[in-house]
């Protein structure tokens, strides 16, 4: 194979990396092309959750027979499989279960099946991936040149990450999730105040809040939804607003669930409650973004020292350094 007759910098050929550099651009661009261009409504694919809840609810008040009922519970094959491998390994726990099914609320997954899923990976996980890795360090040459300490850490990280992964999974998309209704959660009590002094039921105010917030916080959007379809149908008032607090692992949340069922209770005014609750949340917001630009400059701190003042250098001393380099040949 002929050698490259383009030209190189510290062996490697310059065409050949502008040419890699071009594709990787052109992929990006057609990546931001198809991601303008497939731009959804976020509140389309909740809108099917909302109805299979309204339904539920629905069912549950109107049906005679359990026949009707049964219409809307949906068989997954593969979690009633899951679920019977657990049952007759006797590790399905209804506790272990009902925390599964919290978490994956709190997630913004409503089937209830995937809690099944959730305790099958943390028996599964460990014995694909740590299984494997065992056979490696220890029944093969792959690790040979590794200390008995090293190896054992690998294998030990191995079964306990493959172990926890699927609460990993599910503890980030919960954080993300919360910190996207916490952005929001001010601007709709801000709207409940408005809707409860214009003299709106707490259940229609709930229902405005999500239709107008949905787009911009899509999540806040479907949990308001979900909330006045259940203040709709529920015959205790108070369990909606407790699902509410479940549904969303946010102490800011269960402040406002608080007040919701007081007002209830007691027949307090509600729009001054929301009033004073907004407030606070506002306030909490800018000290969360105070918070953020005043750890800025020791977050800036590695950065500058590892690609800002390195160029720095070779452009201040670079010349000077050339010139000195010149004067010792010529002097030599």
């Amino acid at each position: 194979m002929e050698p490259s007759s383009g030209p190189t910098v510290l062996g490697i050929d310059v065409y050949a990396v502008a040419t890699f550099l071009s594709a990787v651009a052109a992929f990006a661009v057609l990546l931001a092309i198809y991601a303008a261009t497939s731009v959804r409504d976020p509140m389309a694919k909740r809108v099917k959750a909302l109805q299979d809840r309204r339904e539920q609810l629905k069912a549950g008040i109107t049906a005679s027979t359990s026949k009707r009922r049964a219409k809307l519970v949906t068989k997954n094959e593969t979690a009633d499989r899951m679920r019977g491998l657990l049952s007759s390994l006797k590790v399905l726990q209804d506790e272990q279960l009902k925390a599964a099914q919290v978490k994956l609320l709190q997630a913004g997954i409503r089937t209830k099946e995937w809690a099944v899923a959730v305790i099958f990976g943390r028996m599964v996980l460990p014995i694909v991936i740590g299984g494997p890795t065992l056979y490696l360090v220890y029944f093969t040459d792959a690790f040979a040149d590794w200390s008995p300490l090293k190896a054992y850490g690998l294998v030990a990280a191995s079964f306990l990450l493959s172990y926890k992964a699927p609460d990993f999974y599910l503890k980030n998309k919960i954080q993300k999730r919360s910190d996207a209704i916490r952005k929001g959660l001010p601007d709709a009590l801000d709207l409940l105040v408005i809707c409860a002094e214009a003299g709106l039921t707490v259940d229609a105010a709930f229902h405005r809040v999500a239709k107008e917030l949905g787009k911009a916080y899509p999540e806040l959007g479907e949990e308001f939804s979900l909330t006045a379809i259940e203040l709709g149908f529920l015959t205790d008032r108070r369990q909606a607003f407790e699902n509410l607090a479940t549904r969303i692992d946010l102490d800011a949340i269960k402040g406002v669930v608080t007040t919701m069922v007081q007002t209830e209770k007691y027949g307090t005014p509600l729009a001054s409650a929301l009033r004073v609750l907004s407030a606070e949340f506002r306030n909490e917001r800018m000290m969360r973004a105070e918070e953020k630009a005043a750890r800025l400059p020791a977050i800036m701190t590695v950065p500058l020292i590892l690609f800002i003042l390195p160029t720095l250098f070779v452009v201040i001393l670079g010349p000077a350094a050339c010139d000195i380099n010149d004067a010792l040949l010529s002097g030599g």
